[in-house]
């Protein structure tokens, strides 16, 4: 019997063992990933984090940016008590949360055209979701950029490769103001890059029938019907030879 109890303290103070070894191997390998991480995040030039609010990033961002919670104390002019005002008086209580919806859009344009890898540019699209999400999650239901939001984050959704996803989204921006015209646009180009003409087809006719004069939307026709046209001449020129 004291064999046995002496075998079986023994086993258990190996397994204890083990698992802190375990332990300690996870905690070092998290570090790891979190410091390649931090490395592979950087853009030469620029901060680290959009957070370090540089000159050249916020001139790329809406007029009332500087003036949201965040930024006010880090932008020149930003806590500029009368625009707070004026943007809080147009906006509404979501203004509050607005600080988000300005860094997902840096995150995008850092994604779009500073991200030199292709990690980088999803790490940074991926990061632009969740500044999204935070700002429809305290939005009221009437807030004026709801369609904006939404439609912001189905195109980076289609960026990640997440279509089903986006689709929601785009189709959540067009319930909620139907005249906004640039939900029906991306939808339509995701379409046309997968394939589906068809469908890219639909998409602009129900932009149009919503927003008759959109340009954005007239020129997506006319290029679907372009490689069309060069089929009919083709076939046109090929039945006359014969």
């Amino acid at each position: 019997m004291i064999t046995k109890r002496s075998q079986s303290a023994e086993n258990m103070a190996h397994n204890i063992l083990a698992r802190v070894k375990l332990t300690e191997c996870c905690a070092i390998a998290l570090l790891l990933v979190i410091a390649c991480d931090s490395s592979a995040t950087n853009i030469p030039g620029y901060p680290e984090r959009v957070e370090g609010y540089d000159a050249r990033e916020v001139a790329q961002l809406p007029k009332y940016c500087p003036h949201t919670l965040e930024f006010r104390a880090h932008v020149p002019g930003g806590s500029n008590d009368t625009e707070i005002k004026r943007w809080t008086s147009l906006m509404g209580p979501t203004f509050n949360a607005m600080h988000h919806y300005c860094w997902g859009l840096m995150h995008t344009n850092r994604a779009l055209y500073l991200a030199p890898t292709k990690q980088l540019r999803d790490f940074h699209l991926g990061a632009s979701i969740d500044e999204f999400n935070y700002v429809l999650r305290h939005a009221t239901d009437d807030f004026v950029l709801l369609p904006e939001i939404l439609t912001k984050k189905g195109e980076n959704l289609i960026r990640l490769g997440r279509g089903p996803l986006a689709l929601m989204e785009l189709e959540r921006a067009i319930a909620v103001k139907p005249d906004y015209w640039p939900p029906y646009a991306a939808l339509s180009d995701y379409f046309r890059d997968a394939g589906d003409i068809e469908k890219a087809k639909q998409a602009l006719e129900r932009g149009l029938a919503a927003a008759p004069d959109t340009q954005a939307l007239k020129r997506r026709v006319a290029d679907l019907q372009k490689p069309k046209a060069k089929a009919s001449d083709s076939t046109g020129s090929k039945k006359k030879s014969n």
